[in-house]
């Protein structure tokens, strides 16, 4: 299966963050990335950033959407919209959206249906709290919430999930590789009961404090199919170390 390498810039960059685009897209012309690689900048930036992209191997997604294709939802955007600036992908669900925002699953499965609607790529982002891997139930957690944010049926053409540990995000700390490969192989086997003889396909991406030193590791860890990347994606010397530490399958 061939790697996903995803950057979420978050509410990070301007027109003077292109060039790290474009110094990655120099990159990748003279050495093809052993995967898939997407930047996925603010909406205010997707025009911009697929200019700065193009003739590269670079796509560009959407950090999020709503579930409608259109109405009166002053400061949002629709999965049409970012289809329509042309996005390939989006994501949804991620937990600072669950968190800030009160997103539940049943939101994020609606935004999911949206993407397909709008025939975008969903990364759909699952992911404990501390106190809940405390508490021991970090898988019952993590499968809970892919049983309600993954429409059923969706294959690999649909969606990617992203596993994201809360506790993770931004700290700099990284559960161990068993713990990755534990949940990883929980996320397989529930695809497996709901989506199908396509789940064996879908990607399931690492993300939290993914970083140039630790790269290697975490995507060498079995199911491990990629990394959905924050703060290291937003400088192109960064992100180039992460994706070329992705093996080639």
């Amino acid at each position: 299966m061939r790697a996903l390498l995803a950057g979420n810039w978050k509410m990070n960059g301007s027109k003077a963050s292109l060039g790290e685009i474009r110094a990655l897209g120099r990159a990748f012309a003279d050495e093809a990335p052993p995967g898939d690689v997407l930047i996925c900048p603010p909406a205010t930036l997707i025009g911009e950033a697929l200019r700065a992209s193009a003739g590269s191997v670079i796509a560009i997604g959407g950090q999020d959407c709503h579930p409608e294709p259109a109405g009166a939802f002053t400061g949002d955007i629709s999965a049409e919209m970012l289809r329509d600036a042309g996005a390939t992908s989006v994501i949804v669900g991620h937990s600072e959206r669950r968190q800030y925002h009160a997103e539940t699953s049943q939101v994020v499965a609606a935004k999911a249906m949206a993407a397909h609607r709008a025939s975008l790529y969903a990364i759909v982002c699952v992911g404990e709290t501390e106190s809940e891997r405390v508490a021991g139930r970090a898988i019952d957690v993590v499968t809970g919430q892919l049983a309600d944010s993954v429409p059923l049926g969706f294959g690999s053409s649909q969606v990617a999930i992203a596993y994201e540990p809360v506790w993770a995000i931004g700290t700099g700390r990284t559960p161990t590789a068993a713990e990755i490969h534990e949940m990883h192989a929980a996320i397989r086997k529930a695809l497996r009961a709901t989506n199908g003889a396509d789940s064996a396909a879908i990607r399931i991406l690492y993300g939290g404090s993914v970083k140039p030193e630790n790269a290697a590791d975490i995507l060498a860890i079995p199911d491990v199919d990629g990394a959905l990347v924050g703060g290291a994606s937003l400088r192109a010397a960064d992100f180039l170390r992460i994706v070329r530490a992705a093996p080639r399958r």
